[in-house]
This record gives C-alpha cells, structure tokens and sequence, in this order.
C-alpha cells in the first residue's frame, strides 16, 4: 500500500478523525486510525471506539490500494509538523514509511485484523445548512452537564416535528433551548434523541463553516437509548451512539410572565461583567442592580477585593436586585449572534431569561432562549 498526497489536506482530515480517538482506549488497538486506498484512488482514514466513529474519504495523487493500521495521535502528530510538501505513506512489513521533503518518519503498524469494522450510517432523515447546524450546537452545548454521573444531563435533546428541529440542554443551574429549521427526507418525520453533547458539539464545530450542507441520519430506534445518529458532510462522516431519551419537562420551566425586562449592549454588558468578575472568587456571585436607565454590576464583599460598574440600559418594569454566577452568564451572553442581550426577570429568586435582541411582538426573534438560575443573595 501507498499513496501520496498533499500535506495540508492530509494533516486536516488526520486531525479530524484523531478528535474521535479515546484517550485511554481500553484495547490498543482502538487508539489507532486505519487507513485505506481504495481501488479508485481514494484514501479514507476512520477511527471507531464502539461509542464514536469518524471516517473521512479524501482523494489522493496516486497511490496502490491497500490496508493499514497506525497510532493516531502520532500519525496526526507528525502530519501537523510537516513541511509544506506533498505527503507521501509506504507500507513496509511491520512498518509504514511517512516522507515528506527531507523529514522521514517510521512508525510500527499495528494489527488491522484486530481492529472493529465501523457501523453503517443510519437511514438519511434529512439536512440543514452547516453553519446553522454549527451555530445552534454551539449554543446548546454550553448549558450540558460535565457529570458523568448524571449521564441525562450530559447530552443535548434533538426533538424533530416536520421542518423543525429543537435543540435543549441542561445542567440544573441553567437551561439552553434553540429551534432552528432543516429539510426533512419526509415531511412529518418525528424523533427524538438524546445525543452526548460534547461529541455533538465537537462534530458541530469539525463540520461547520464549509458552506455545505450537513446530512442527519438517525436510527429508527431514535428514542430508546439504543439508537444510533450520523452526521455527514463534505466527505466527512461520523456516528454515536445515543444516550437514554430521559430528560427533564424543559418547556415547564420556562418563565412566561415577566415583571422586569432589560436591553443591553452585549458587548458591553460582556466586557463589564469580565472586569467585575475579577475579584469575584469561584463560586461568589456577580450582583446586578437595576433601576431607572442604568444596572449596577458589583462583586466582592467586606474586606475582599471588591468591583462595581455601571452601565446604561433600556429597563422597563420593577427595580430589581439579582445575582449570577459570572461563567454562566458569560457563557450564555457568548452564545447570543446579536448586538442587544435581552434579560427578563420574574423575581429575584427565580430563573431570568436570557435571549438576543427583541422578541418577536417587537420584531425579533426567540428561536434561542438561555434560562439561567439566579444565586440567592444573602438579606
């Protein structure tokens, strides 16, 4: 087996699929990536750990068909700190020879026969545009729980009715939900599934900004906690398994009566809460005041560094004294694709929304909701 191919493509896709390599992968063998010349002068290279696999097929200059199995991590590595000339992968014995210009590498194979063939894409349910898909997971994913413990909490919820797709995550303290719309393969196609979220949000990410579109494909048993859902896209395919569907009543806990609502810049409102966070320890808050045109940030108390900012602001509704914690209100604000953060408030002691610009009575739009809970100030 050999193929030679240009060195920047090369390095892009080995560092796609390397993403999907374990850490610590219970076998050997599954911490490599195989790659595979077929007859048609084409390389793909995969990588499969029995939750997650990834597979890109690229074509290459020339090369013999054939099979081979190397350490990922290494071979992505190597191909990042080759020079910009085209690439070319011998396979001799127990060894595959990587030149490139003057540099030469020699890394051991390891046994192809041992390695797990990867699952079929499910059925296609239908597609959306990537740098929608990348965006509306990018938002999501920020709110999913790091607990593994708490496995339900850790994924994003995909719910598809029709030409609607709803995205929701949670962690407890906060509560992300965006809907977006996509062109199902049929059009009263409906699921459910519970996607683990930080292979959704990496995938998200790998295959955004390509301007193409991304295929969802999804297992009938969408829904059980058995199922299977594949993402594709420019010659880039991956697969997870699903986690169980369990998930909290989300829409129950979403305010819809408001006592207060505030506009702000949300560049400002970023940059102001960032320099009062500073003196902020881990887990004290960042207390917001408003009244009248402005809202006063403050953090830090007694005889602790101590911050406060003022800022103007478009308020509408009952004075009101609230606390956040600071990464969870920044990481909300950062999810916002809009110059005004909307913040609207029940009481101090209940969930506030937050959501760009103006809703859509004022002529904006509310497919992107950031509910977050607020730190009960002390009297």
């Amino acid at each position: 087996m050999m193929f030679r191919i240009d060195r920047d493509v090369l390095a892009e896709a080995v560092a796609w699929t390397a993403r999907s390599l374990p850490a610590r992968p219970s076998v050997p063998v599954l911490a490599g990536m195989r790659l595979e010349v077929t007859d048609d002068q084409r390389l793909k290279l995969s990588g499969f750990d029995y939750e997650v696999s990834a597979e890109v097929t690229l074509e290459v200059q020339t090369g013999e068909p054939g099979v081979v199995l190397v350490s990922g991590k290494l071979l992505a590595e190597i191909t990042r700190a080759l020079p910009a000339q085209p690439v070319e992968l011998v396979v001799d014995g127990a060894k595959a020879v990587v030149t490139c210009g003057s540099a030469r590498f020699t890394l051991l194979t390891m046994p192809v026969e041992d390695y797990p063939s990867l699952p079929a894409m499910p059925p296609a349910a239908g597609r959306v545009g990537s740098d929608v898909f990348a965006s509306a997971v990018g938002q999501v994913a920020v709110a999913a729980g790091k607990d593994d413990t708490l496995p339900m909490l850790t994924g994003v919820r995909m719910e598809i009715e029709g030409d609607t797709v709803t995205l929701a995550a949670t962690d407890r303290y906060r509560l992300a939900v965006r809907e977006l719309k996509w062109q199902p393969e049929q059009p009263d196609f409906q699921a459910i599934a519970m996607i683990p979220g930080r292979t959704l949000a990496d995938t998200a990410k790998a295959l955004g900004g390509t301007g193409a579109e991304v295929e969802i494909a999804l297992s009938s048993a969408g829904g059980t906690g058995e199922g299977m859902i594949g993402f594709s896209s420019s010659g880039r395919r991956t697969t997870t398994r699903l986690l169980d569907p369990e998930f909290p009543k989300y829409r129950s806990l979403l305010p819809t009566e408001f006592s207060a609502r505030a506009d702000l810049s949300t560049a400002s409102f970023v940059e102001a809460v960032k320099r009062v966070a500073l003196v902020a320890e881990r887990n004290t808050p960042v207390r917001l005041a408003f009244r009248g045109g402005e809202v006063v940030l403050e953090a830090g108390s007694g005889d602790e560094a101590q911050a406060v900012e003022a800022l103007p602001v478009d308020f509408d509704g009952d004075e009101i004294n609230i606390a956040f914690n600071h990464q969870f209100l920044l990481e909300g604000l950062g999810a916002i694709d809009s110059d005004v953060a909307r913040l609207q408030f029940t009481t101090p002691t209940k969930p506030a929304i937050l959501t760009g610009g103006k809703p859509v009575d004022d002529g904006g739009s509310e497919d992107y909701r950031y509910l977050i809970m607020p730190i009960r100030l002390s009297s």
